[in-house]
């Protein structure tokens, strides 16, 4: 079932009786509150902007999660970071990692292309409020990968990332994890499956076992 929201009311239904993809709810606006509200629920938006489509609010009941302590990092990406050549900073220019998440390999101009104005002017006001990060990772002064996401409680829920260069990507989840390991931070949201997310230990949950997470009422993924 999929619930049309009002807009003059912060709430979401319950989203276990959405479809089996996750949409469960559509319409409403991307305020603060409710961005807030969402992610605090395992909820998070995702629609074609280009279509002009409703928004769109997915939950599914099945996570793709990596836990931080047990991140599988590969002998060649090891070798890598060994060389010191990459450095990593936190916030250093989160509306650049928006852009580049947008239109890095065409992704603006794909059909159901998600990061548009609105969105991306929602995270900017999470960032704001200290809600949204973002990872940059520096070849020297050259950006070349990075991430931003969502901080709740002890999940940081990853919304999307990049590469200028090869790897790029990878590295910024690495140190991401390594920060989240520093932070008590328990559980990295991947929110969908991919190979390379997979081989580096991304596993599936139950939403409940995620909630519970979120919630502070048990503090590991297994």
């Amino acid at each position: 079932m999929v619930y049309m929201l009002n807009k003059d009311v912060l709430a979401f239904p319950n989203p276990h009786y959405g479809e089996p993809d996750g949409l469960f709810a559509v319409g409403a606006d991307l305020s603060l509150d409710r961005m807030i509200l969402a992610y605090s629920n395992g909820i998070f938006p995702w629609y074609s902007f280009q279509r002009g489509d409703e928004i769109m609010w997915y939950c599914p009941m099945e996570r793709f999660v990596i836990d931080p302590k047990k991140i599988h990092i590969s002998h060649s990406m090891r070798t890598l970071l060994n060389k010191n050549r990459y450095t990593f900073t936190v916030n250093a220019d989160f509306s650049r990692v928006l852009d580049e998440c947008s239109t890095v390999n065409g992704r603006y101009e794909e059909e159901g292309a998600w990061l548009g104005p609105d969105i991306k002017n929602a995270f900017k006001a999470m960032h704001k409020a200290g809600y949204a990060h973002s990872i940059e990772v520096w070849d020297g002064e050259e950006l070349v990968g990075g991430l931003y996401g969502v901080l709740v409680n002890r999940c940081f829920v990853g919304d999307s990332m990049f590469s200028l260069k090869p790897n790029g990507s990878k590295i910024a989840l690495v140190a991401l994890s390594r920060i989240a390991v520093q932070n008590d931070v328990v559980m990295i949201d991947c929110q969908l499956e991919t190979p390379h997310l997979k081989s580096m230990g991304g596993q599936t949950i139950s939403y409940d076992r995620y909630m519970q997470i979120i919630r502070g009422e048990v503090d590991s993924i297994e």
